[in-house]
């Protein structure tokens, strides 16, 4: 398996461009089997997890083209509605095409999925959005079997904020008859990204970005061409990583309204920016003896604190002056990164879902392995940081997730380099 090597202490510099948002691309990609014809969408990542659901929906009958950030897919009439284990156990996203098959075939047999092994994310809410939507469904041999001759628009309450239970409900009461109106409804960007495609598609939907969103269900939609939003995740993490390195770097092609609380927090650690359009500039300190603060963070559903950059900004709080706290409320099993964190000097307490940081002046390189997606990104910033080398196992994780992250972060100046190595 392929790790990286990065030898830390070197200072940034210079521009790096965000990719497209993994965690829109492949709800877009499921939400293509809603119509028949070639659907386009730019400004793809290439990564695992994009592959991953173009094989699953190949699986389907569709057709794929990937090229320079471009993904083209050909949808037919579909009549294969299984998604399988063998394709559904790599990505949990995989779930999100119940909906679309469901709706428009009236039947899915989708595999219980996998992913990051971060927590248990059950699929019920999904499981009881679709059966409000009159769906009759049974957990049948590891396989979720759903049916339903025409989906009805329903009124559902959400009983805690879901993305992807949003998603497979927005999806499935497109085609619906009637109108279905979604209580608490998730308000992430990738929410707004989807009904923007959906919209493009014909449906119509509003109070996208609201906890409660009202979709009034067609015949037919239509296929469209779309652009993917830029990744907030990997905006937040490059940004981050300027600033765990104390270093002046300009991160372009992202939207800064999607990072306002995760831009609070760095300012409260006492760093500065440049805020423009479609970009931002951590500024690099003049002090020699600068050392941020520690800040307490809570992980929340958007616009507060992302679970996804909690790893990450536990990596900066590794090297912060005092003691911070951070509290996971998303995922109950979210601080594997802590252990490999302490292999590189770190001083952390974790319980369940709260962590107390205390900051050091120095973290050392060593070996450590990668457990999940950010994880992988939150050891990558440590070792920019430590003194020596430190060696990042099992990166397979970070290629679900970061598009040509070590290139990114070598262009900035950083000593980062693939290898082929047994784990």
């Amino acid at each position: 398996m392929d790790r990286l090597v990065v030898k830390g202490g070197q200072s940034l510099r210079g521009e790096v461009q965000v990719s497209g948002a993994k965690n829109s691309a492949l709800k877009l990609i499921f939400a293509s089997l809603l119509a028949e014809g070639e659907h386009v969408f730019r400004n793809v990542p290439a990564l695992k997890d994009v592959e991953s659901a173009c094989l699953l929906i190949q699986s389907l009958g569709c057709e794929t083209h990937f090229q320079n950030g471009t993904l083209r897919i050909k949808v037919p009439q579909i009549t294969n509605y299984e998604a399988s284990y063998d394709l559904v156990r790599k990505m949990r996203a995989s779930i999100l095409c119940l909906g679309p098959l469901l709706s428009k075939y009236g039947f899915a047999q989708v595999s219980l999925p996998g992913g990051c092994a971060i927590g248990t994310r059950p699929i019920d809410l999904h499981i009881a959005a679709m059966k409000a939507l009159g769906a009759q469904i049974e957990i049948k041999d590891g396989y979720v079997v759903a049916r339903a001759k025409k989906l009805k628009g329903s009124n559902f309450l959400f009983e805690t904020s879901t993305v992807g239970g949003t998603e497979n409900m927005l999806m499935a009461a497109a085609l619906a008859d009637g109108v279905t109106t979604l209580e608490n409804a998730a308000k992430e960007p990738e929410i707004i990204d989807l009904v923007n495609y959906l919209k493009m598609m014909g449906a119509r939907i509003s109070g996208e970005g609201t906890s409660v969103i009202q979709v009034t269900g067609i015949d037919r939609l239509k296929p469209a061409e779309f652009t993917v939003m830029p990744d907030r995740i990997e905006a937040g993490t490059l940004l981050i990583a300027g600033a765990i390195t104390k270093s002046e770097i300009h991160v372009s092609c992202l939207e800064p309204g999607h990072l306002e609380t995760v831009l609070t927090k760095l300012k409260d650690c006492g760093f500065s920016f440049h805020v423009e359009k479609n970009a931002i500039t951590i500024l690099q300190n003049k002090s020699a003896e600068f050392v941020w603060n520690a800040v307490d963070v809570t992980t929340q559903p958007y616009p507060l604190f992302p679970t996804d950059l909690q790893a990450q900004f536990m990596a900066l709080m590794t090297l912060a002056e005092g003691t911070s706290v951070i509290t996971e409320t998303v995922f109950e099993n979210r601080f594997m990164h802590v252990q490999e964190l302490i292999r590189l000097g770190a001083d952390i307490s974790p319980k369940t879902r709260v962590a107390v940081i205390r900051g050091k002046k120095i973290l050392n390189g060593a070996p450590v392995m990668a457990t999940d997606l950010r994880a992988s990104a939150s050891l990558v910033l440590a070792g920019l940081a430590a003194q020596g080398e430190t060696i990042i196992n099992r990166i397979y994780h970070l290629d679900r997730g970061y598009e040509k992250f070590e290139k990114k972060l070598s262009m900035l100046g950083a000593h980062v380099v693939r290898t082929s190595g047994s784990d």
